[in-house]
């Protein structure tokens, strides 16, 4: 079993039965898919970039990535009906437990200037969306093997109905957000 799994089984749930009152295991909030997605636009003209963003997210995630294709042309983008538009991936079980591992430990602390997760990247429903304007940082990418840079999005959609037990959850399961201005002051 994963480490943060355990974590979670374990530690987290007893903390939020005793912070939120809950009655049972099952009714607490949980982590329950990882959406990993990657956007291309006027780069994506040339004809290895596809190839490398394939690649990447499957270096990354361990999972062959669906290529996402525009429904409507919009013609101030450039952009036609069916024209690739975007690649995603959807972690669910325990891939998802090991990429989150993953993210926490190894990934954020690698991130050049990093001060902590901010506390907006959560919606009201407690799920959680992080940016990444280069993929170097994860640890399955060797520098010497980069061809062309490019950002990507990591969602984390939890089963939390509002935003405080969403970041609860997450800071439980070791999120390093940082401290908005309220908190510091208090």
């Amino acid at each position: 079993m994963n480490a943060l799994k355990e974590k979670y089984n374990k530690k987290v749930v007893a903390e939020m039965k005793k912070l939120f009152g809950y009655k049972n295991n099952l009714s607490v909030p949980t982590i329950e898919k990882i959406s990993i997605n990657v956007g291309m636009n006027a780069i994506s003209k040339e004809a290895d970039f596809k190839e490398t963003v394939e690649k990447v997210l499957s270096r990354i995630t361990g999972q062959k990535p669906v290529f996402t294709k525009s429904r409507l042309s919009i013609s101030n983008f450039k952009i036609r009906k069916g024209m690739i538009i975007g690649a995603k991936v959807t972690l669910r079980k325990n891939r998802m437990w090991d990429f989150l591992h993953k993210l926490i430990d190894v990934t954020l602390p690698r991130v050049k200037d990093f001060r902590g997760i901010s506390p907006k990247c959560l919606d009201n429903v407690g799920n959680c969306s992080v940016g990444f304007k280069e993929y170097l940082p994860f640890p399955e990418i060797r520098s010497d093997e980069v061809e062309r840079v490019h950002g990507l999005q990591v969602a984390i959609q939890t089963t939390a109905k509002d935003k405080e037990k969403g970041r609860t959850l997450l800071k439980l399961l070791g999120f390093p957000f940082k401290e908005s201005d309220k908190e510091a002051k208090k």
